[in-house]
């Protein structure tokens, strides 16, 4: 889908429907007076009326058959006081969805006021949020329940910055479709997102983007020691990938950030088998590795000024006749040996060595996403991903480049009490250490496989996908942790992020 800029003015633009922002709290201004104005009052008669509590995302949608426009839906911002530029990414999804699905193929759609000396993030999470919005999870069918007819959405620029407009664009049509990218892969099942495809989809993006790309088979896994890594993928008819991607931004740093995801392509649990109902969620275990395979596509075309690059060790967890049993000791590519109590922890197994090889290739900060634990799950529920780190400043930043994108995520400590429990009586670690603190003990081994190096852990298993959709957004996979990473590349690189602090200067210029 097309994100563009226009210069007509609402109430004189030619396009399936019109959308108009609102605020709950305060009286329609902006475009929505303006053709509300010219409708007669109907929008602000449908307020009036209370047919909607005006919450974010909500929609009241009026016939104008005789205008350029043919229809108007008003969508809420929820209330003024608290807007915020990433409502505006739900706000085009919201609309897009709405619209899309009723058959409406382009759009045209105002920003508030509020966009004023902000045009440039305002307009990178729009056109994100409308891309995003038009994907749907009827991948697989013949013939689609739902089907979201969108293929052009125009920004009315009014008299907002245009070039600033124009560079929010950009980014956030480089943000919107590795989102989906990410949900893409994602959701394919898992008979044909199998690891080896998995590589084929990261040498796609690596090929189409510039990106240099190495994968590394069992053979040469097995050179470099891998044995935590290969110790999962022993039970799979699969081989496995150790993918490595790199984005050389500024060749004359030493500075390196790593981003590894966890590659899971289908977990069963492998011997320590996971209970029949709702296995098949478990196609969604690579979604980590998904979401950093995205990111890299974002970052090449963003071009920011730093060295990025994202490792995914990709297998399936399975219980085949040479799979990995409780109670086996596997060894990692730092030495290390692990006594495997229970084989459905095989996440923390694979990125134990992902890490390993980002010190190998001289990461000077790291961040892991993954679909790690259950116990996440309880912990936080599906309103946000779990931080844990071993340096404060790391994520202190981390965090204050996330804050802003929309995903949230929630700083949780780290205690010697859990690498405690983590320790083994016959190896140097064990890879569970039972139910309490199970994020937290998690996060506490994966921390014994980075040394020194600052990192940060991100588990991602309560927002990685969700049960039910939302007016801007399919069920299903999210993209977490997209948005968040390259927000935090933007940042390690000290340029303006478009898509977060504003109109700052910037230097780089955005492909899309």
């Amino acid at each position: 889908m097309q994100v563009r800029l226009t210069h007509d003015a609402a109430g004189h633009i030619q396009t399936g429907a019109l959308v108009v922002p609102f605020f709950s709290d305060t009286a329609l201004d902006g475009a929505a007076k303006e053709i509300d104005d010219k409708l007669g009052g109907v929008i602000a008669d449908a307020l009036a009326a209370k047919e909607i509590q005006g919450r974010l995302g909500e929609h009241v949608l009026v016939y104008a058959k005789d205008e350029p426009y043919h229809r108007v839906l008003a969508v809420s911002l929820g209330e003024c006081a608290r807007f915020e530029p990433s409502f505006l990414a739900r706000y085009a999804g919201s609309a897009v969805r709405f619209l899309g699905r009723r058959n409406v193929e382009q759009i045209a759609i105002a920003l508030p006021s509020q966009a004023q000396g902000r045009e440039a993030a305002c307009a990178s999470f729009l056109s994100e949020g409308a891309i995003t919005g038009v994907f749907e999870t009827t991948l697989y069918q013949e013939k689609p329940d739902r089907r979201n007819a969108m293929t052009e959405v125009a920004i009315i620029a009014g008299d907002l910055n245009q070039a600033e407009l124009e560079r929010g664009i950009a980014r956030g049509t480089a943000l919107g479709n590795a989102v989906n990218l990410a949900r893409r892969l994602a959701i394919t099942p898992a008979n044909l997102m199998t690891p080896t495809r998995l590589a084929e989809e990261a040498v796609k993006v690596a090929e189409q983007n510039g990106l240099e790309i190495d994968v590394l088979d069992e053979a040469r896994a097995s050179r470099e020691g891998m044995g935590s890594f290969l110790s999962v993928a022993r039970g799979s008819a699969q081989p496995p990938k150790f993918i490595v991607m790199r984005y050389n931004g500024d060749p004359s740093s030493k500075e390196l950030l790593a981003l590894v995801g966890k590659g899971i392509t289908f977990d069963t649990g492998g011997i320590s088998i996971k209970p029949a109902e709702r296995m098949e969620d478990m196609k969604y275990d690579m979604s980590g590795g998904a979401g950093v395979i995205a990111v890299m596509s974002a970052i090449a075309k963003v071009k920011p000024k730093l060295n990025v690059v994202a490792i995914v060790p990709a297998t399936e967890n399975m219980p085949g006749g040479k799979a990995t049993k409780p109670g086996d000791i596997v060894t990692a590519m730092n030495g290390k040996t692990i006594e495997v109590i229970n084989t459905d922890a095989e996440g923390r197994l694979i990125l134990a060595d992902g890490l390993c090889y980002a010190n190998k290739l001289g990461a000077t900060k790291v961040v892991d996403a993954a679909t790690l634990t259950g116990a996440c799950v309880i912990a936080l529920g599906h309103a946000s991903s779990a931080a844990v780190t071993n340096d404060e400043a790391f994520v202190a930043q981390f965090l204050a480049a996330a804050k802003p994108t929309g995903e949230r995520y929630w700083q949780m400590p780290y205690y010697e009490d859990y690498t405690n429990a983590m320790k083994s009586d016959i190896a140097d670690l064990k890879n569970t250490g039972g139910r309490p603190a199970g994020t937290l003990t998690a996060a506490a081994f994966l921390r014994e496989f980075v040394d020194k190096t600052p990192w940060i852990h991100l588990d991602i298993a309560g927002t990685a996908y969700l049960e039910n959709e939302s007016p801007w957004q399919a069920k299903g996979p999210t993209g977490t942790p997209v948005r968040a990473l390259l927000s935090l590349v933007e940042s390690l690189a000290g340029q303006a992020d478009v898509g977060v602090s504003g109109n700052g200067a910037r230097s780089a210029e955005l492909k899309v």
